[in-house]
């Protein structure tokens, strides 16, 4: 088992919780799509946990596709502010419907270029779903149709969030210590 003292303040989401609101989750797409050329468009990497769970809750056919797209650096804390896309989806998504899998949405910068991107290619429907929403700080409105959980403002990490790269594998998410946080290159 990892120890995870060092970087761990509290559990702010259980593996119980996460699994529980996930299925909820996949049950409401699956109602919401019944019918319909759906297709998961998971944003790399933080999404991917939680998009292998989703996929496997939602019990209508569709496909899934990825996109990587960063507005950090690598090993970065902070965002440059400036989104740069590394891997493009390679699926034609015009006249299809299409769902935005994201991790979490904080200030809106990148996925309101997702979202600007996305639309100039002619999606029968364009909506986000986010497994965590930290709507205080956001600085773009962006539309999200689906939300696993509104957090609060902090650091967090685990279930394919990640700090410096590591700790994606947790099952639940957490929050990281201020001491952690507040060292140099740590997020805002």
């Amino acid at each position: 088992m990892l120890d995870l003292d060092h970087i761990l303040l509290e559990v702010l989401v259980s593996a119980e919780q996460l699994q529980e609101r996930v299925g909820a989750l996949g049950a409401q797409i699956s109602s919401d799509y019944a019918g319909q050329d759906l297709l998961l468009l998971c944003i790399l990497r933080g999404g991917v946990v939680f998009l292998a769970d989703l996929m496997r809750h939602i019990d209508i056919p569709h496909a899934i596709d990825f996109m990587a797209i960063s507005s950090y650096g690598v090993g970065a804390r902070t965002s440059s502010g400036n989104v740069r896309i590394s891997l493009d989806l390679q699926q034609n998504i015009e006249n299809r419907h299409v769902l935005v899998v994201e991790d979490i949405v904080d200030t809106g910068h990148t996925l309101a270029a997702v979202i600007e991107l996305l639309a100039t290619r002619r999606p029968a429907s364009l909506k986000i779903c986010t497994l965590l929403d930290k709507s205080e700080r956001r600085e773009v409105e962006v539309p999200i149709h689906y939300v696993g959980f509104d957090i609060p403002n902090k650091y967090v990490f685990g279930y394919g969030l990640d700090v410096d790269e590591l700790y994606r594998n947790l099952p639940f998410i957490g929050v990281v210590k201020p001491d952690v946080y507040l060292k140099p290159g740590a997020p805002d």
